[in-house]
C-alpha cells in the first residue's frame, strides 16, 4: 500500500483536544490492522520543547531515540502503543534552522530562499518521511495551533500541496472545532465552526470530516446544517463530546463511525474491530470507588500537564489494582519544615517525587523523602526524585550533613550527586543523557520483583548522576544500589532494604506506561500504597 495521509487541524479556539482525536484515530485504524504512525507539527519557533518552561508548554515527552518532544506524542504512544521517534515532532524552529543551514552551505545554489517553495517543501519532506522511514500505511499528522494563526500558514499550505500531489484517495483532512452551547438560549451554536471552515477554505483546504467538540449531543438538524454550510456529507459531521476520561474518546468516535468513514475515503479495507479490552479498561476506570491517596511533591504542580505522563501512569496502575488514584498535588515550596511535611503528607498512602531541574523547591522534596523513609510510606523517586532520596539519606543516615548535588550547591564537601568527569566543560545542552539506556538489575531486589528480568532499557532525560566516589559509603548501608548502567557503571536504581517499598530511578518509566498495561514500577508502587491503606484500616 502506498502511504496515505490524515491531517488534523483545529479552529475556533486552542486546547480542544486535537492530540486526543489524533491518538484515537490512530488507535482505531491500528485496531483494524492498519500500520499507523502519529506525528505533530508545531508552528512555534523553538527547536523543541526541551528548554521551554513547563508552565508554558507542559511536559517534555522523551522518545526512545532521545527526542525531546511535545506532550501529545505521549498521548499517541499511550493510545496506539506505537513507539515514536524524534522525527515525529517537527517545529517551525527545526524547519527554518534546516533551511538556513542549507542556505549558508550553498545548498540553494545562490537562489532566493522563499516561503514557497522552500519552507513548504521542507515541511512536506518531513511529513512524508514520517511514513517512508517507518513503513506506515497511514501517517496521521496533527498541525498545532489554530487555523488563521500567522505562524501556521506555511504548514497549512504544505498539507494543501500534499493533497494536490497524492490525490483525494490518499489524503483526508479532518477539522476539529468548537460548537459552544449557550445556556441563555438553550442552543448549540454552529456559527463558530462555519467561520472556522470558511477560514480553512480561504487557504485552499476543504475538510472532508468535521469533528465537533461539544458539551451536548448533536441533533439531526444541527448535523444537516453543518453539512450544508461546511460542504461535507452529513455522516462526516462527527460528534466529539467531552468525556469523563480521555480513554473513552476512541470508543465514542468508533460509535460515531469515524474509522469506517476514514477507511472508505482512503480506500482501506475496513476490517472487523475489537475494542472489548479497551472498553473493559474504561468501564473499570469508571467503576472505581475505593481510593488510594498519592502525594505528588513537585515544583510545577500548578500546571498538571507538567507531569502528564506521571499522572497517567498512576491512573493506569490504579486501574490494574482496581483503585481510584487521588493525586494530592503538593507544591514542594510549601513544605518548609517537618511540621509542614506532617500537615501535607500524614494522610497519604504513597509519595512520588518526579523529575525537574533547578534548586527551587528541593528542600521540600528532601523533607518529603525523609518523611517517607522514616514512616515506612511507599516512596517512588523519578530522576530528580532519586537524587533527592540519595541526598536525604546521605545527610540523615550517613552523617554527611552538607550532602548535596552540585546542581544546587558548588561548595558542598559531599557532592553525592554530580556531573561525571566527561560532562564537565561541555555546553549545557550537550550534557543531558537522553533516550534509551541499558540497566542491569541486582537479584533479590524490589526492581527485580517488578520487572521479572535482570536487564532492562528505559528512557532518560537528566544531566546529573549519582557520584561513584561515594559508592562504598552507600553500599555498606541500608540503601541498595540495585540497578546500574553497564556501559558507564552509573547508578540507575536505588532502594531501601529495611523499608516496605522505597525506590528511586534515574530514568523516566512513566513514558513507557500504557493505560491497559501499567509500567511494572508504577504497578508495584501503587500495590504497596494499597497495602499501606489496608494496614491502616485494620
Amino acid at each position: 500500500m502506498k502511504t496515505k495521509f490524515i491531517f488534523i487541524t483545529g479552529g475556533v479556539v486552542s486546547s480542544l483536544g486535537k492530540g486526543i482525536a489524533a491518538a484515537s484515530i490512530g488507535m482505531l485504524l491500528k485496531n483494524r490492522g492498519v500500520k499507523v504512525v502519529n506525528q505533530k507539527f508545531d508552528p512555534y519557533l523553538n527547536i523543541d520543547p526541551g528548554t521551554m518552561n513547563p508552565y508554558q508548554h507542559g511536559e517534555v515527552f522523551v522518545t526512545e531515540d532521545g527526542g525531546e518532544t511535545d506532550l501529545d506524542l505521549g498521548h499517541y504512544e499511550r493510545f496506539t502503543d506505537v513507539a515514536l521517534r524524534k522525527q515525529n515532532n517537527t517545529t517551525a524552529g527545526k524547519v527554518y534552522l534546516s533551511i538556513l543551514e542549507r542556505e549558508r552551505d550553498g545548498g540553494y545554489g545562490g537562489n532566493t530562499v522563499q516561503a514557497i517553495p522552500h519552507v513548504t517543501d521542507e515541511i512536506k519532506n518531513r511529513i512524508i518521511a514520517g511514513g517512508v522511514q517507518t513503513g506506515a500505511d497511514v501517517v496521521i499528522t496533527e498541525i498545532g495551533g489554530t487555523v488563521g494563526d500567522i505562524e501556521s500558514l506555511p504548514f497549512i499550505e504544505a498539507i494543501r500541496q500534499i493533497r494536490q500531489q497524492v490525490g483525494r484517495s490518499r489524503c483526508v483532512f479532518v477539522h476539529l472545532g468548537l460548537l459552544p452551547y449557550l445556556k441563555e438560549c438553550g442552543e448549540i451554536k454552529t456559527k463558530p465552526m462555519q467561520h472556522s471552515v470558511k477560514e480553512l477554505l480561504g487557504f485552499g483546504i476543504q475538510p472532508d470530516i468535521i469533528l465537533c467538540r461539544t458539551e451536548r449531543s448533536l441533533t439531526k438538524s444541527i448535523r444537516e446544517k453543518l453539512a450544508l454550510f461546511c460542504n461535507v456529507a452529513s455522516n462526516a459531521v462527527i460528534e466529539n463530546r467531552t468525556a469523563k476520561s480521555i480513554y473513552e474518546v476512541p470508543l465514542m468516535l468508533e460509535k460515531e463511525g469515524i474509522a469506517h468513514l476514514l477507511c472508505e475515503q482512503l480506500e482501506i479495507p475496513d476490517e472487523r474491530s475489537d475494542l472489548s479490552s479497551w472498553k473493559e479498561m474504561v468501564e473499570t476506570l469508571y467503576s472505581l470507588d475505593s481510593v488510594v491517596k498519592i502525594a505528588l511533591v513537585g515544583k510545577y504542580v500548578e500546571l498538571h500537564d507538567a507531569y502528564l505522563s506521571v499522572q497517567e501512569a498512576l491512573i493506569a496502575a490504579g486501574i490494574y489494582h482496581k483503585k481510584r488514584i487521588d493525586i494530592q498535588w503538593i507544591d514542594s515550596e510549601l513544605v518548609c519544615t517537618a511540621e509542614d511535611a506532617q500537615k501535607y503528607l500524614s494522610s497519604v498512602h504513597g509519595i512520588i517525587v518526579p523529575g525537574g531541574f533547578g534548586n527551587r523547591g528541593t528542600e521540600g522534596m528532601l523533607l518529603a523523602a525523609g518523611y517517607a523513609r522514616e514512616r515506612g510510606i511507599p516512596y517512588f523517586g523519578i530522576c530528580l526524585g532519586l537524587q533527592i532520596a540519595v541526598i536525604e539519606f546521605a545527610r540523615s543516615v550517613l552523617g554527611m550533613s552538607d550532602a548535596h548535588s552540585t546542581e544546587f550547591s558548588t561548595t558542598t564537601e559531599h557532592p553525592v550527586i554530580d556531573l561525571m568527569p566527561d560532562q564537565k566543560g561541555v555546553q549545557l545542552g550537550g550534557t543531558l543523557r537522553l533516550g534509551l539506556y541499558r540497566c542491569t538489575i541486582s537479584e533479590g531486589t524490589l526492581a527485580e520483583s517488578a520487572y521479572k528480568v535482570h536487564e532492562i532499557q528505559e528512557r532518560h532525560r537528566h544531566r546529573y548522576e549519582f557520584n561513584n566516589v561515594f559508592r562504598d559509603r552507600f553500599e555498606g548501608s541500608s540503601m541498595q544500589l540495585s540497578g546500574r548502567n553497564p556501559e558507564r557503571d552509573l547508578v540507575e536504581i536505588i532502594e531501601l532494604k529495611d523499608h516496605p517499598w522505597f525506590v528511586g530511578v534515574q530514568f523516566h518509566p512513566e513514558f513507557a506506561s500504557r493505560p491497559n498495561r501499567p509500567h511494572p514500577l508504577f504497578r508495584d508502587f501503587i500495590g504497596a500504597a494499597v497495602g499501606l491503606r489496608s494496614e491502616a484500616e485494620k
